[in-house]
């Protein structure tokens, strides 16, 4: 006999005495990709969520800052019978405000809280601002983060902060063995300081002394801080213009036939926390060589499954480039080992994890 209020398959139905919220998550964070910008871990979670038996509502997707969070603030009060937990993104900056407006509209409608972290300059932000973090990380039931990194560093606010890697769907990124590299190389951001693009400029510039056929994809969209007009000058000025293609933002689904065309992954940043982007090229078998910066360290094991040097070594990048292109390092030992690190972050194990800590905080 099933208990009152159940289903066959041990789901919440409808008795007629109010809404079915035991499944129902509500997730707030950008939304923006139709706008343009860059496309958030939220929304490749909200789908997989929903495949997994869930109901999920998203907000916020307008473009304007204020606009978005009168948007999270009127979803979250006019929908609150509609979901049984709420999961809030939380970066460092402007957007942290909305994240902290969003929480005590949930905590006056006493909505259980799953905070996910994000962003590599969030400790800095954490160490200016302690108390408004704190009290923050303090309103959730769970905090989790996509790296141990930032765990770690968030750790003096909050103990128990969970981490739950972003995912990526492992079967859309051809995984090939690279194991005679040649000079082609690959870097995948968005067009600003932030990320370093004129590294990767000079990078070519030094593998191409002893590689003339060395070429470099930059594939990101343009933030407007002078960045690209910065690498297009450098490689004119470095000779090396004609070695690079500047690709512009391609669609989600596009980014592993650029990928796939190379066999380094250069990863240039200044800040990070666990970027997307470096798994998938390792989901693709390409030998990831990358900066040392935030938590990148706990993503790559140096060695292994990639490379790390210091934030602005070009020097460095490009002799790990030539060697390996020369046959003198283990190439195909990096290539298979990040692919095999890759696939413990494919979707469905992550969306398990995200199963059990849902249920958990909504019961």
């Amino acid at each position: 006999m099933l208990a009152p209020g159940c289903s066959a398959r041990g789901l919440p139905v409808d008795d007629g005495c109010g809404p079915v919220v035991d499944r129902a998550v509500l997730l707030i964070g950008n939304f923006l990709t139709q706008h343009g910008a860059a496309r958030q871990v939220c929304e490749d979670l909200a789908p997989r969520l929903e495949a997994d038996g869930w109901r999920v509502i998203t907000v916020s997707s307008r473009s304007g800052r204020l606009s978005r969070l009168a948007d999270m603030v009127l979803t979250i009060t006019a929908r609150r019978r509609d979901y049984g937990v709420a999961l809030v993104d939380v970066f460092s900056g402007p957007s942290f405000v909305w994240a902290e407006a969003a929480c005590l509209a949930l905590a006056a409608m006493r909505k259980p809280i799953v905070l996910t972290m994000h962003g590599g300059n969030l400790p800095t932000f954490a160490r200016r601002h302690p108390h408004r973090v704190q009290r923050l990380l303090g309103m959730a039931r769970a905090v989790t983060a996509p790296s141990a990194f930032l765990a770690d560093a968030l750790a003096p606010y909050r103990t128990g902060i969970q981490v739950l890697p972003n995912g990526i769907d492992l079967a859309s990124y051809p995984f090939r063995v690279r194991r005679d590299p040649q000079p082609r190389m690959v870097w995948v951001r968005s067009m600003h300081a932030m990320y370093d693009p004129a590294v990767a400029i000079r990078v070519l510039s030094l593998v191409s002394r002893r590689h003339p056929q060395a070429s470099l994809d930059m594939v990101g969209p343009d933030k407007g801080d002078g960045s690209l007009a910065g690498c297009r000058r450098l490689a004119e000025d470095l000779g090396v213009l004609d070695l690079v293609r500047f690709v512009g933002g391609v669609a989600k689904d596009q980014v592993p036939n650029w990928l796939s065309r190379s066999d380094f992954f250069l990863n240039t940043t200044t800040v990070d926390n666990a970027p997307v982007s470096v798994v998938e090229a390792m989901a693709c078998g390409l030998i990831v060589v990358s900066t040392n910066a935030g938590g990148l360290p706990n993503l790559i094991d140096h060695g292994r499954t990639g490379y790390l040097l210091p934030v602005g070594d070009a020097q460095g990048m490009a002799d790990i480039i030539i060697k390996a292109c020369g046959g003198e390092t283990g190439a195909r030992a990096v290539s298979e080992a990040g692919h095999m690190d890759a696939s413990s972050r494919d979707w469905p194990c992550v969306v398990a994890q995200w199963r059990g800590l849902l249920q958990e905080v909504g019961a």
